[in-house]
């Protein structure tokens, strides 16, 4: 059972992920929704970590400084046209905002409308 409550956009774009405890890192964002993001990045932060991730969303202007917290950690491993891959990283749950909060709802509602 899928226990998402919001539709997600299927993007990738850079975004940059910080933490008091472990730094900042540049990593991609592989979808995104109004509740969260996935964050491809090969050694994943500790689950509960709160981070704030810096990012512009395509096709919109303006930065967003979305707060969030790693709530699941993903290693997949799949056949492509190239041969066999693995991606790691980490599903985000967005707890606030420091900006932007309307530029992502106004291109997530105009994107999957």
């Amino acid at each position: 059972m899928d226990k998402r409550r919001t539709l997600r956009l299927d993007k990738v774009f850079p975004v940059s992920v910080s933490s008091t405890s472990f730094g900042q890192v540049v990593a991609i964002a592989r979808n995104i929704s109004e509740g969260g993001m996935f964050i491809e990045l090969s050694e994943p932060l500790p689950l509960g970590s709160p981070i704030r991730v810096h990012f512009t969303m395509p096709d919109a202007r303006g930065e967003i400084v979305a707060l969030g917290e790693v709530k699941g950690h993903y290693f997949m491993n799949f056949v492509d046209g190239t041969g066999p891959r693995a991606l790691a990283g980490m599903g985000v749950r967005f707890v606030g905002f420091d900006g932007g909060e309307e530029i992502l709802n106004r291109t997530l509602s105009e994107s999957l409308h």
